[in-house]
């Protein structure tokens, strides 16, 4: 690893895909968002405050991947102290798994809804970490909530892909917030405006977060819920979704440390396969060939079915001495050594996984050392296609991400449950130094994309700049490999197809396998860089 090499090559680049700045840097997966973060480390704020400030702007204007209806998760360095935050939502307290269509309440419309922890999360966020008012913090949101944002061409693609599932709803609430005149998509450059989402963003930055699960806002949310006979009800809001703080697990890849989230996120996922890649050497991953590919693939497939088989309840996860095995040199070289020539058939041939979820990451960093990433989403792209009435956000469909087969799965719908998560932010360190914040959304395709990225980094010697262009693939435990099919070697392509995998080709720079966002603080000059992904919406700037 050639740090002179990863931080020298970086080069920014005209479109805001890649900056470069003196004092801090905010990456995020739209423009006005991460204008929002810098704009806190104009004003003195820290990385805290810009994170926050970004995420609830995110809420405005990416509402496809995360708003105030959803989840979010972070890990961030403060002070000298690495903390990985659990923003679970929770099933409501009505919520028995014998009322409720495992085929379609919990995929959509108002059943499918947990407890929206997100304005949770980002107010403790702020009280606990963040220096600026609360009310400058929401400013930015408000103003392209009331002024509006241009329409992008993914966002009508995924609106015009969406579009049945809105219209399919009884009450048309997500249809009129999101569709133009509640019936069509709207085209890419028109302005979409969101005056109800104005007033409760405004209502939020007078009263605080707080105002939200309680008052007259728990009690709007109730009677919507009530009328369209969904679980929410102001109880369950009242019982706020305080994010707990938990610490962080680590593992080192190469020379760079690794910290992620644990349960009930997925970093323990990521972790492992970054421990099996070690046993492999740099240069195997630095010149891809057909059986490197072939090798990536066999690690994803072990990797998911470890994190399908052996779920943990986050609150007795630290407990567990079992971890620190799958977590261990010996066991990561135990799969290694079953790596074959040809797909394992001893894996499932079925799939595990089969939701195509969206998420949105970002990242930023501040001239103090502080460094934070936050995962946050609805669930699916556009969450469970209904909204709150006279609210503007639209909520989530997070119980898709319970188990509904057995009653001992941690995950098991029940009430009071927690979603299990495949987020896997990070925050990497160099020389014992706070060095990359990183994280993407994808299901469970993040991890994927994440070990993808670090390798090219860390084995290929690559600037995140080109980190992030780098052509992606994905294998299912099933052996169904996503790959951008025209940016891989036709060579390559039929000789995986020889070994056994069943080839699904996507599109080149293409939106399902992932959306790195992330931010690096050079330890070779003193600069901050940052890549926001080419397959989004996103830019990454500093003050």
């Amino acid at each position: 690893m050639r740090l002179e090499s990863i931080e020298g090559k970086f080069v920014p680049t005209e479109d805001g895909k890649c900056a470069v700045s003196e004092g801090g840097m905010v990456s995020t997966a739209f423009p006005e968002a991460t204008q929002a973060g810098v704009q806190m480390l104009r004003q003195g704020g820290n990385a805290i405050d810009a994170a926050v400030a970004s995420a609830f702007a995110l809420g405005v204007c990416e509402p496809q991947a995360s708003g105030l209806g959803g989840q979010s998760m972070a890990i961030l360095h403060y002070k000298g102290n690495t903390i990985a935050l659990d923003g679970s939502s929770r099933v409501p307290s009505l919520a028995h798994i014998d009322r409720i269509d495992k085929k379609t309440h919990r995929f959509q419309g108002y059943k499918a809804t947990t407890v929206p922890s997100t304005p949770a999360v980002l107010g403790y966020l702020h009280f606990r970490y963040g220096k600026l008012d609360w009310s400058e913090i929401l400013k930015p949101a408000i103003q392209i909530a009331r002024e509006g944002y241009q329409i992008t061409q993914l966002q009508h693609d995924l609106q015009k892909r969406e579009m049945e599932k809105f219209l399919s709803m009884d009450s048309l609430s997500g249809a009129k917030y999101f569709l133009k005149d509640g019936k069509e998509p709207y085209e890419a450059g028109e302005k979409f405006v969101q005056e109800d989402l104005t007033g409760l963003l405004e209502h939020l930055a007078l009263h605080g977060v707080k105002s939200f699960y309680t008052g007259d806002i728990a009690q709007q949310i109730d009677e919507d819920m009530r009328f369209h006979e969904g679980f929410l009800r102001t109880e369950d809001l009242a019982l706020i979704p305080w994010p707990v703080e938990r610490k962080p697990i680590r593992r080192n890849y190469r020379k760079v440390k690794v910290f992620t989230c644990p349960p009930p996120g997925a970093g323990r996922t990521l972790l492992l396969v970054l421990q099996i890649m070690k046993n492999l050497p740099s240069k195997f991953f630095k010149n891809p060939t057909s059986k490197m590919y072939h090798f990536m693939a066999e690690i994803f497939r072990k990797g998911l079915l470890n994190h399908k088989e052996r779920p943990f309840d986050p609150n007795i996860y630290p407990q567990l001495p079992h971890d620190k095995k799958i977590l261990s040199l010996d066991f990561a070289r135990e799969i290694s050594a079953s790596l074959r020539d040809e797909i394992d058939p001893t894996l499932p041939l079925t799939e595990l996984f089969t939701l195509n979820n969206d998420t949105t990451h970002l990242s930023v960093m501040d001239k103090e050392g502080n460094a934070i990433g936050i995962t946050q989403s609805i669930e699916l792209v556009y969450g469970s296609k209904v909204a709150a009435r006279g609210l503007g956000f639209l909520y989530n469909n997070y119980m898709s991400s319970l188990d509904t087969k057995d009653p001992s799965h941690p995950y098991y719908l029940r009430p009071n449950a927690i979603p299990w998560s495949s987020v896997a932010p990070i925050i990497a360190f160099y020389n014992n130094r706070p060095w990359l914040v990183a994280g993407s959304p994808g299901s469970e395709r993040i991890f994927s994309a994440m070990s993808q990225f670090l390798s090219h980094i860390v084995d290929g010697d690559q600037p995140i700049s080109e980190a992030m262009l780098r052509p992606r693939m994905h294998c299912t435990v099933g052996g169904k490999l996503s790959l951008e099919a025209d940016r891989f070697d036709p060579a390559t392509l039929d000789y995986l197809s020889k070994v056994g995998y069943r080839l699904d080709p996507r599109e080149p720079y293409s939106f399902y396998l992932g959306a790195i966002h992330a931010v690096l603080r050079s330890q070779t000059t003193g600069q901050f860089q940052g890549v926001a992904e080419i397959r989004r919406d996103g830019t990454a700037a500093g003050p």
